[in-house]
């Protein structure tokens, strides 16, 4: 059986030791920059210099993130952060940016490279152009059931998640909190715009009422049930969600699946316990849900009533006034404790706790009545629930330092010199003391020898066996006995802190030339359509490309060489398409019909870089459309760098998608888990969030996919003479539910 890897995150120094020393195999953290979460506390260069050695010193695998959207002005800082963390020997690098992969492949070829699940990988296409591109591993998007995954015929280590929050997006593919916040997914910094409130808003005029208002919040992902089923499938990493959560919730998640993983591994029955399902829950909860790995949807993937931690329940509220809560407990309450007001939805830290009489106290009981101060205004009775354990978060601070396992051999033998050996079964090393004496007055006996070898004290080893060949009535200098241990524990410390996973090599490339811009008097225009009334009125029109998204309607149309077929950003089957006009939306599509079809891909691939544009093209990219994430500065920083403007094509106006799901709120929230029509139907319905902006859903009934669109247009055509100077040429506008008459607006500002 291949021994599977468990995978814990990392914030912070803290986090580290948690996961260390609570069982993972290997961790993975951020730097300060390129990292996708930028707001967790990471790791400066000092910092990470220790986190290595100190990951390696234990036999754990450090990952570093390097996962978000590069910048043509980042990249060659980006790459001399890789050949840092290269040179002081982590053990894979984690990336998104395509063009970095490439980057650092070529400069770093023994670099263990592993592919984010912001890649938003899902299909086998895909996986077989990250094996070109020499990934080592590949980490698949949340959203693939376990059949999905045991179908993927793969070299590939596959990395998959198995506990923690869920993105309700494909990962890779949210542009919300970029567009409405100025905050990227993409860039590490999401404001988590999926668990806010929302509306679900019909035809632009009713509210329609839901159980609650947190409509893209999904509960938190836990497979303790199907422990045994991942164990048995092609799954290699188990991934711990969590680089913003605390050390405590790091330490008590990985010391659970790390009891379930041995448990697995001797063949015993694998129980979770009450307590243990208990201490989960108040570490932090949503609901849990198996997620889409295990076939959960709608009410089963959803928390809609609320995206706070909800922790356990505790007791009940009895009474309220301006400056106590009167509550009784069913279960014990203790000072530092977190507790939440279900009616309200407000928290509070216990930092004073009375009893009945009104006297201060530290503990609490089930059945007992209990005061606290009214810190928050609470007014309505209702439950109360345990968010923190603070007996618990002790509990997992005062950390159990783990040991490392060696051995040790002795050989003292008349008139040769002293040998002491250690090995950590991998490892080993000898020291040699003076020539060993007969003994005068007091001999070294085997148990001095044991005691004062075994005497390891604060350092990370302890002794689990001793191999001591020795003649009778011998002496040894005991302050040499010592001496000698103490520098063998520094040099397998020492050995164990400076592993080499991946040997350094690099290989030098010469920077791309800085072209001149040249303006361009001549635009191309890409339409993007999506009804019959508009791919026939832009046919009209002096544009160059119509994108047309129901294939029903290219096949019709497709005869008219400015028609292309807009496929799916999300493909799990692939027709044989040759001599065809595509716009393809995701890696897989590319690399299976690049070579023999017309093909342009879309701004959903994240591109931001000169190096991201190359690799495209040489899939067979006619075309690449950048990320509409890049502003001014980066598109001008981007061309410059890359001689051939007419492979660039530039989103210039429409209303985007900020989403797209594999969830379908309007199956959950309209039909009510029933049998699904409400494709078939007219209605529009839209989510409305807390300023009454509207964002149109819609259904993409043949891949059972969900679209979230944005509020309004996305207007760039103000800039299009910047465009021009830079010698951009290819413009895309993607309408919507535009008339003709709109359209006809629209491309006079352009043509």
């Amino acid at each position: 059986m291949i021994k599977k890897e468990l995978l814990s995150p990392v914030g912070n120094k803290e986090s580290l030791l948690a996961a260390i020393h609570n069982g993972c195999d290997a961790v993975y953290l951020g730097g300060k920059k390129f990292g996708a979460r930028a707001f967790a506390d990471n790791f400066q260069e000092e910092e990470m210099l220790w986190a290595i050695k100190y990951c390696h010193l234990y036999g754990v695998k450090i990952y570093v993130t390097v996962n978000t959207m590069i910048y043509e002005s980042e990249l060659k800082e980006c790459l001399q952060y890789i050949r840092f963390l290269h040179k002081n020997n982590v053990d894979a690098v984690i990336l998104q940016d395509i063009g970095l992969m490439k980057r650092v492949r070529e400069t770093f070829p023994n670099l263990e490279i592993h592919a984010s699940t912001q890649m938003h990988t899902h299909n086998k296409e895909q996986l077989k152009l990250l094996e070109e591109l020499g990934i080592k591993r590949v980490v698949l998007a949340r959203e693939l059931s376990i059949d999905e995954i045991k179908d993927l015929d793969t070299p590939l280590e596959i990395e998959a998640f198995v506990h923690g929050a869920l993105c309700i997006s494909y990962s890779g593919q949210c542009l919300f909190s970029s567009l409405l916040l100025g905050r990227s997914g993409n860039r590490g910094a999401c404001a988590g715009i999926c668990r806010l409130p929302f509306k679900l808003n019909k035809n632009g005029k009713e509210d329609i009422k839901t159980e609650g208002d947190y409509l893209l919040s999904p509960k938190e992902f836990s497979t303790l049930e199907h422990f045994k089923e991942i164990m048995e499938s092609t799954i290699y990493s188990l991934k711990i969600e969590g680089r913003m959560k605390s050390p405590a919730y790091v330490a008590y998640i990985t010391r659970l699946y790390r009891k379930l993983m041995d448990t697995y591994l001797k063949g015993t029955a694998l129980e979770i316990s009450k307590k243990e399902m208990e201490n989960l829950k108040v570490i932090f909860n949503r609901g849990f849900t198996k997620g889409h790995l295990f076939f959960d949807q709608n009410n089963k993937l959803m928390n809609i009533e609320t995206s706070n931690h909800q922790g356990i329940h505790l007791g009940t509220v009895l009474e309220t006034n301006t400056k106590k809560i009167k509550m009784k407990l069913d279960f014990d309450l203790h000072q530092e404790d977190g507790i939440r007001f279900s009616s309200e939805n407000k928290g509070v830290m216990v930092n004073f706790l009375y009893n009945e009489k009104g006297l201060l106290i530290h503990k609490a009981s089930s059945g007992d009545i209990v005061f606290v101060d009214n810190k928050i205004g609470l007014k309505k009775k209702g439950e109360v629930l345990k968010t923190i354990d603070s007996c618990l978060e002790k509990e997992l601070k005062d950390l159990e330092l783990k040991k490392i396992p060696i051995s040790c051999k002795v050989v003292a033998l008349l008139e040769q010199p002293f040998k002491m050996i250690f090995s950590d079964g991998e490892n080993e090393i000898y020291q040699e003391g003076s020539i060993v004496t007969k003994a005068i007055n007091k001999e070294t006996t085997e148990e001095v020898i044991k005691e004062k070898i075994g005497a390891l004290g604060n350092s990370p080893f302890v002794l689990k066996n001793i191999d001591i060949q020795k003649e009778e009535a011998i002496f040894l200098p005991l302050s040499e006995l010592k001496e000698m241990r103490r520098k063998l524990v520094e040099e397998l410390i020492s050995i164990r802190e400076n592993i080499v996973p991946n040997v350094f090599v690099e290989n030098q490339k010469a920077e791309p030339k800085i072209e001149k811009q040249k303006f361009t008097e001549r635009v191309y225009i890409h339409v993007s359509v999506r009804t019959e009334e508009q791919l026939e009125y832009c046919l009209t029109k002096n544009v160059d490309s119509i994108y047309v998204l129901d294939e029903n309607l290219y096949e019709k149309y497709k005869e008219n060489e400015k028609v292309f077929l807009r496929l799916s950003r999300v493909k799990n089957n692939f027709k044989e398409y040759k001599n065809e006009r595509l716009l393809v939306g995701e890696t897989g599509a590319l690399y299976k019909y690049g070579k023999w079809n017309s093909v342009v891909t879309d701004h959903y691939f994240n591109i931001a870089n000169c190096a991201s544009v190359s690799v495209l093209e040489s899939l067979g990219a006619n075309r690449v459309t950048l990320s509409i994430e890049n502003d001014l500065k980066q598109i001008e920083d981007l061309v410059k760098s890359f001689e051939d403007k007419k492979k660039i094509e530039i989103f210039l106006y429409g209303r985007p998608e900020v989403m797209v799901m594999k969830h379908c709120p309007l199956r959950m929230l309209v039909n009510k888990d029933r049998v699904c029509t409400i494709c078939s139907k007219k209605d529009k319905y839209y989510l409305k969030d807390r300023n009454n902006k509207l964002y149109p859903i819609v259904n993409e009934v043949k891949n059972h996919l969900t679209h979230i669109f944005y509020y309004k247009n996305i207007d760039g055509i103000k800039n299009l003479n910047e465009f021009k100077k830079m010698g951009i040429e290819h413009l895309r506008i993607e309408f919507f539910e535009e008339t003709p008459q709109e359209i006809e607006s629209i491309l006079c500002k352009i043509l």
